[in-house]
């Protein structure tokens, strides 16, 4: 195979691999054997194309067999907790707020309606945090 088809198919593996949404990272070690191999092609070494596939397999089985799961698990710890929903964060009540009643707040650009989870009066322009969520619903408890 010319060196040029070498490239083009490891272009096409690794960006396969930035298509697909977590593809677990294999085709990154398919791909840059391909590339290894157009590389050597077009350095002039000349091999026929049984040593062409050989190396080729040997390339991406060897890398993905060694790499592959240190590499895609460093990555993977990187990433940042993905937080569950509002629980834990403070809003400001607009009007004094009885325990057990509802009133309407703005909390991220939008209305809610919230409900004083709480034994104790909140009163108005306090702070709340969010205890949970129930439906469209805010439970609220007042900061002390």
């Amino acid at each position: 195979m010319d060196w040029w088809a070498w490239i083009a198919v490891g272009a096409i593996l690794l960006g396969s691999e930035l298509a697909f949404v977590d593809a677990q990272f294999y085709l990154v070690f398919v791909g840059a054997s391909a590339f290894a191999v157009g590389t050597l092609q077009l350095a002039g070494l000349g091999m026929p194309p049984w040593l062409q596939w050989l190396l080729f397999a040997a390339l991406a089985a060897t890398s993905m067999l060694t790499f592959r799961r240190r590499i895609y698990e460093g990555m993977r710890r990187k990433l940042p907790a993905m937080k569950g929903g509002p629980a834990g964060e403070i809003v400001t009540l607009p009007m004094e707020l009885p325990p057990g009643e509802t009133c309407r707040l703005e909390y991220r650009g939008c209305s809610w309606s919230a409900i004083n989870g709480g034994k104790t009066a909140i009163a108005a322009g306090a702070k709340a945090r969010i205890e949970r969520v129930d439906g469209l619903t805010l439970v609220v408890h007042g900061e002390t």
